[in-house]
């Protein structure tokens, strides 16, 4: 049931959304690409009750970049060839607009609690803007958000890091988990503003350094760069097969890979997008579109590049751990050290999605109750849940 919904109705859903939006907004993700970097640069604050802009999207950034940029994408180029690449990319561009245009509602239709803190998203402008009639669509958008992200995500993220822990260091399952869900608990009771400060330090970290190590591959191997971006292409198109189903797995398994990892269309972003402090809507959807570029084209594509250019990689495998073919591809090009580097960037990663996907839990539970009870339930069950 999940399957044929998500590749069937889902899938087919919101690439024509993104289409939709990108032609009728005349390509505005492309013509508004360079105003997306200026946030990145120069002092910026919050006023009361938001978060700054740049908090905002990096915060966004870490939820979207999670276990699955590392695991997903060797599952993906595994089961649907390099070709799946192409189509990721694709998926990305196309994405940018509709993460442009559900942020910008967001912030259209946020409203501040009784904290004076601000919130949005689908479900309140479900409620805001098409009005108390549809206001059960709202609270099933609600309880969707709660037990997709705050739970089930959130215990898949937890599960990759304490697997990746004791394969890479040995460490027992339930000392990491013990350990994340301290950190993970100080965090969160400290609210989106604290959220957001631990992203503004985090995020940039562990994405510099996983690009880093993904540059320092590709500068080894530049002979071979080329010839892996021809095969990209060539398997795109079906024109050189490297698994069975050609053009079709690639489109398959890359659009769904596309999709699931940069979450365009599936009314999570939003949630953080509508605490920003902006002058305009409009300025925090573009700034959100930056945030699928930069989990798809760029941290989906070291990832791909570090498999592609070793020699580790094979096409068609059953049964592939994503996360062994990555570390066995990195390690094949930097030596043994590199196994608890990939250990850390999981760490870190997972850590950033999982704070994430607690706050969109929590933004939701605001449909039904604003009591700090509920709250700090929530908080409680997300933490030992999670680890």
């Amino acid at each position: 049931m999940g399957d044929a919904t998500w590749g069937w109705a889902l899938i087919p859903f919101l690439v024509v959304l993104g289409v939709f939006f990108t032609l009728a907004s005349g390509f505005v993700q492309f013509q508004f690409f360079k105003r997306m970097f200026n946030v990145l640069i120069g002092k910026q604050t919050g006023a009361e009750g938001h978060v700054s802009s740049r908090e905002a999207l990096l915060v966004s950034v870490g939820g979207r970049v999670g276990g699955g940029n590392i695991a997903g994408v060797a599952v993906a180029i595994t089961l649907g060839g390099p070709g799946a690449v192409f189509w990721m990319w694709v998926i990305a561009l196309i994405g940018m607009a509709t993460s442009l245009f559900e942020c910008s509602l967001a912030q259209i239709y946020k409203r501040s609690d009784e904290n004076g803190t601000y919130r949005g998203g689908p479900a309140q402008y479900i409620l805001h803007g098409l009005g108390q009639h549809y206001k059960w669509l709202a609270m099933l958008y609600a309880v969707s958000l709660i037990a997709a992200f705050a739970l089930g995500f959130n215990a898949f993220q937890g599960n990759t890091v304490a697997g990746a822990v004791q394969d890479s260091l040995g460490i027992e399952r339930v000392w990491t988990g013990l350990g994340l869900a301290f950190i993970t608990g100080f965090v969160v009771y400290g609210g989106i503003k604290r959220i957001a400060h631990v992203a503004d330090v985090v995020v940039p970290i562990m994405a510099i350094g996983y690009i880093g190590m993904a540059v320092i591959i590709i500068l080894l191997n530049i002979a071979d760069v080329p010839a892996v971006l021809a095969l990209i292409v060539k398997n795109a198109f079906g024109l050189e097969e490297a698994v069975g189903g050609g053009m079709g797995a690639a489109i398959a398994n890359g659009v769904r890979r596309g999709l699931f990892s940069n979450e365009a269309g599936l009314g999570s972003a939003p949630n953080v997008a509508a605490v920003a402090y902006v002058h305009h809507p409009v300025s925090q959807g573009i700034v959100q579109s930056l945030s699928v570029f930069i989990d798809t084209i760029i941290i989906c594509s070291c990832t791909a590049f570090m498999i592609l250019l070793g020699d580790v990689y094979v096409a068609g495998a059953a049964d592939v751990d994503g996360v062994v073919l990555t570390q066995q591809s990195l390690v094949s090009h930097m030596g043994e050290w590199s196994q608890y580097f990939l250990t850390i960037a999981i760490l870190l990663f997972a850590f950033s999605s999982i704070i994430y996907n607690y706050y969109l839990g929590e933004n939701a539970l605001t449909v039904f109750t604003e009591s700090h009870a509920s709250r700090h339930g929530l908080r409680i069950f997300v933490v030992f849940w999670c680890s």
